[in-house]
Order: C-alpha cells, then structure tokens, then sequence
C-alpha cells in the first residue's frame, strides 16, 4: 500500500515538470516571434524613409530659412520703432556781455590815515569831549589842558606889546624933530614887533591847551585820563589818543611773480580797478581804483606788494580786517557766458551739450575761462552767442538724445543730475 500512494507520487511529480517545461518552450517560442516581428517594423519604417523625395527635402530647407529670416526682420524693425526715453533737462541760453578780466587774492585793510594826538602844551588834563571809539571830525575838540598860565603869559605879553607900540609912536615923534638917532628909532621899533610876535606866541599855546582831531576818522581807546598832567616837550610829547581815517580805506595786497607778466601787459590801462569783498559777503562789494604797486618781489615769498583805494562811506571795513580783493586789470568785451554747471569734464576735456532745434543735444568741446559774479563762467571757444545749453541734467545724455528742456531756474534739477554738474568749475 505504501509502495502504491509512492508510485503515485512521483507521476505527479514527473507531470508538472513535463508541464513546466512545456510552457517555457511556448514563452521561449513566443519571445522569438515578437523580435522577428519588431525587425521587420524596423526595416519597413527605413524603407518609408529612404523612399522620402531629395525635392521635398530642399523645400523643406527654404522654408526653414524664410521664417528664421522673417523672424530677424521683425526683430530688427522692432528695434527700429523702439524710441529711446526722453531726458528732462534744464536748458539756458548762452549770455552775450562784457565782463572783467581779473586776478583774485587775498588781502588786508589798513587805515587811510593814522594819526597819534599829543600834547604841544605840558599842563594838566581838565576835560575830555568824546567818548572812545566814537567817529570824529576834523576840528572837533577831543581834551582841553588847563588854559590859566598860558592866558596869564598871554595878557603879560599883549601888556608888552602895547607899551612897545607906545614907545615906537613916542621914538618916531622924537626923530621927525631930530632929538634921537635913527638907531634908537630902529631899536623902538625891533621891540614892538617882538612883543608883538611874543603876544602871538603865547596866543598859540592857548590854543594848544584845546586839543582838536586834526582829521575825520574813529577815536581809539584813549591813553590818559582827565586829571593827568602832560609834557609838549616837542617831538617827545604825550600821546592822547590815535586817529584812523577810514574813509577811504587802503586795500593791500600782494600779486604772485608768476602773474606779473600779465600784470605789466594791462598796468597804466583804464580798467585796472581794485574790487574789495567782505569774507563772508554780508557787505557789498567796493569798486576802488588802484593806489601803488611795488617795483620789486619780496624775496622770501616770491610776491609783490599793491594797494588799492577803496570807499567806505559806512566804515564797512575795518583796518586790519581780511578781505578778498579781485584786481581787474582789464574787460573782455561780448564774453559768452553759461552757467558754470553746464561745462562738463570727459577724459578728452570739458564739453558742453548744447540743445538744437529738434530737442536733441550735440556735444561741444569748449574753452572755459574765469568764473564770474551770478555762478557764471565765460567760454572762450566751442559756442556762439544765443544758442541753448545744457545746465543740469547730462548724466544719461549722449550726442543725439533727444530731451525735455525746462528753463533753468524755473524748475527743480532732474533726479539724474550728474556729481559734476553740482560742483563748481
């Protein structure tokens, strides 16, 4: 029995292999059947493409190249029709004008005048009739020296005097009846006249005793007080007080030994004028003529010394005070002047843009000369009277760009404004 169910067993076992088998055969077939038929789709589709025309090729090329050209066209005329943004600038128009032709320096005031009031009478000090550092004016009495002794030799000598003028009558009436020489006569008479000059002697120093300015200017701090006795010792008396004239007021200056050349050229003209300006330009400035300048160059600075003549009617300017000095040695005539904002500076040197009629901008290298008074500067080559300039505005600017001009003044700067239109030249 046991032999049986092992006999059986092992039927089974040997029929699913046989099965097994079997079925791989039928896949392994089946895999085959599947390459061959994929080869031959292969090898139909190379057929239908071998068997594509050489004409359909070639057109196919062509209209490939048309659009890629069609496509380079559009871009182009796309590029053409796009307008560049236009800039907002503020514009001036060039000035036509005569303006000075000038040196600028540094200089100091100095009083027209300096006088030091002394004593020409010893005596005491009983008045004083002014108040320090007031303004004087010639004649106003400034001390009085005590008068007494002066008036008492005054009166003495008036005294002699009219006796020696009694004596002289007596002597000429004795010698037109011959009872006296001419000497004596001639000794009468000598005495008169000196009594006479001793009387106006000591008329004098009464009028010394009243101390007067002896010009118009400012008082200083005075030196002696009322109750102090001086000394008219001549030459070596008391000095009271000083005196400044300060209207007019020199302006000194010196002008470099580099300048002097130009100096000479314009020197002895018509327009050679001092201009004196304050430091801080509170004051305006003073048109004065030129009063001296030096014939050698200080050694150890190179420089020579010049003065000016300058009104002050107000006293504006005081002795010793700083000023700037402009020396105008001549006039441009018709100068061009812009703006100092509009000239620019490029590595191939300043340039102007200047505005033409279509609101576009040319560029201009120029020639810029001095500053002048108003934030201008004159342009000696690169423009021509009336034409319209660029003042702020140029930092995207190029030669052809086209702008919105705005009056300068009248508007605010544009937002673009480049760093050097902002400094000065």
């Amino acid at each position: 029995m046991g032999a049986q169910n092992t006999t059986a067993r092992e039927e089974r076992e040997l029929e699913r292999t046989a099965k097994t088998k079997m079925g791989a055969r039928l896949e392994s077939g089946n895999g085959a059947a599947t390459e061959i038929h994929e080869r031959r789709r292969v090898k139909t589709t190379g057929d239908k493409k071998q068997r594509i025309p050489r004409w359909g090729i070639f057109l196919f090329v062509i209209l490939a190249a048309f659009a890629v050209a069609r496509t380079l066209q559009r871009g182009v005329e796309t590029a053409k029709t796009t307008q560049p943004p236009i800039r907002p600038v503020l514009v001036a128009k060039v000035i036509s004008k005569d303006v000075p032709l000038y040196l600028d320096e540094i200089g100091t005031c100095a009083a027209y005048e300096t006088v030091q009031v002394q004593a020409q009478v010893s005596g005491q000090i009983i008045a004083r009739h002014f108040q320090d550092g007031a303004d004087v004016k010639k004649g106003d009495l400034l001390f009085t020296i005590d008068p007494r002794p002066y008036q008492a030799a005054l009166e003495q000598a008036q005294a002699q005097a009219t006796l020696d003028q009694i004596t002289m009558k007596r002597q000429q009436e004795l010698r037109a009846r011959n009872v006296i020489s001419p000497q004596d006569l001639d000794t009468a008479q000598a005495n008169a006249h000196k009594s006479e000059a001793a009387a106006a002697a000591a008329q004098v120093n009464i009028d010394f005793c009243y101390i007067k300015s002896p010009i118009n200017g400012r008082a200083g701090l005075r030196l002696v007080d009322v109750g102090n006795i001086v000394s008219g010792n001549t030459g070596s008396g008391a000095v009271l007080l000083t005196i400044q004239g300060l209207d007019p007021i020199y302006t000194d200056f010196t002008v470099a030994e580099t300048d002097l050349a130009l100096v000479r050229k314009y020197l002895g003209g018509p327009n050679v004028k001092v201009q004196t300006y304050s430091p801080d330009d509170k004051i305006p400035p003073r048109l004065g003529d030129l009063y001296f300048i030096d014939t050698a160059v200080q050694p150890g600075s190179g420089t020579v010394k010049a003065r000016g003549v300058t009104p002050n009617p107000d006293h504006a300017f005081w002795p010793s005070e700083f000023v700037r000095v402009r020396f105008i040695l001549d006039t441009i005539k018709d100068a061009r002047l812009v703006p100092s904002q509009a000239v620019q500076i490029s590595q191939s040197g300043p340039f102007i843009f200047v505005l033409k009629p279509d609101n576009t901008v040319d560029l201009r290298p120029v020639k810029p000369g001095q500053r002048q008074d108003g934030d201008l500067i004159v342009v000696e080559s690169g423009i021509q009277p009336d034409e319209t300039v660029v003042v702020t505005g140029q930092l995207a600017l190029a030669p052809g760009s086209k702008v919105d001009p705005k009056p300068y003044g009248t508007a605010n700067p544009p937002a673009g404004q480049s760093a050097a239109a902002k400094s000065s030249f």
